[in-house]
């Protein structure tokens, strides 16, 4: 079976060019109209992989001083605001999210702790709404699994990004008999087949980082 599965990825990723149809219909649903305070407490809490290692992931961003970085799907904010201080006053930081109470939430917390450099951007279901050739590097924590139409977010990604723009991409591992039953019903596919719609859309892989249990971590950069 392993020697079938490159052409098996080629096949799903050239099958999906038109990307007319949801490839995971009602993923967001719950994204429509949340409550902010009630997602803080489910992300931003101990136990939660990405949480208990929020430090060490913008560590390994390689963030610095008068970078524009876009967070997209910034949630309730918790990277957003870990990013800020990292890029400085000089630099910029965009919350993007297709829930506007998420990107208000994140741009008023981040103001109260005095980052005046995060914009927020409510973003389309396929296009993330950012400038072109605008940003250093675009953030997605558990968010790539949650896009319906991944090629045309994918595309709108890579014309936000700068020429020497990166990409980076924490997202579960899903591996049947491995996961457990919310990451297998969940996620809709497994890093193999989200890397090779990422790298169809015009990246190509840089690096991967062994740093957790449950999640990867994936580096990209736009193809030369």
């Amino acid at each position: 079976m392993k020697n079938y599965l490159p052409l098996l990825l080629l096949l799903f990723v050239v099958g999906l060019p038109a990307q007319d149809e949801s490839v995971n219909p009602g993923i967001n649903k719950n994204f429509l109209d949340p409550d902010p305070k009630s997602f803080v407490e489910r992300f931003e809490k101990e136990g939660r992989e990405v949480y208990d290692n929020r430090e060490l992931i913008v560590e390994k961003l390689e963030l610095k001083p008068g970078m524009s970085v876009a967070d997209v799907g910034a949630g309730t904010g918790l990277f957003t605001r870990l990013i800020a201080p990292e890029v400085g006053k000089d630099g910029k930081v965009y919350a993007v999210d297709i829930a506007r109470a998420f990107v208000t939430h994140t741009v008023m917390s981040s103001r109260a702790r005095g980052y005046k450099q995060v914009e927020g951007v409510v973003c389309g279901e396929a296009d993330v709404k950012l400038a072109e050739n605008s940003v250093d590097l675009v953030f997605l924590c558990d968010t790539y699994h949650h896009f319906e139409y991944p090629l045309k977010s994918m595309a709108s990604i890579h014309r936000a990004l700068k020429p020497e723009g990166r990409l980076v991409v924490v997202d579960f591992e899903r591996i049947e008999g491995v996961g457990s039953e919310w990451i297998l019903g969940h996620v809709r596919a497994g890093k193999e087949v989200f890397r090779s719609e990422i790298e169809a859309s015009g990246f190509q892989l840089d690096e991967e980082l062994d740093l957790f249990e449950q999640n990867y971590f994936l580096v990209f950069s736009k193809k030369k």
